[in-house]
């Protein structure tokens, strides 16, 4: 059996916590700040553990993270 290539694109913006689950940080953080508010760009600065619905594909996707 060949070994599986990981998505570098996804191994970029993936991490795996301590107990296996994927972290992921949030969207709309890049650009366009001056009319979001500063309590929404705080809590954009988050990690977020990613949906379990998602999670199954992103351990094919990543399967050496």
């Amino acid at each position: 059996m060949p070994k599986l290539k990981t998505k570098r694109a996804a191994a970029k913006r993936f991490k795996m916590t301590g107990t296996g689950k994927l972290v992921r940080n949030k969207a709309y953080k890049s650009h366009i700040l001056t009319k979001k508010s500063t309590k929404r760009k705080r809590n954009l600065r988050k990690d977020i553990v990613t949906d379990a619905t998602n999670s199954k594909v992103m351990k094919q996707i990543l399967p050496y993270l």
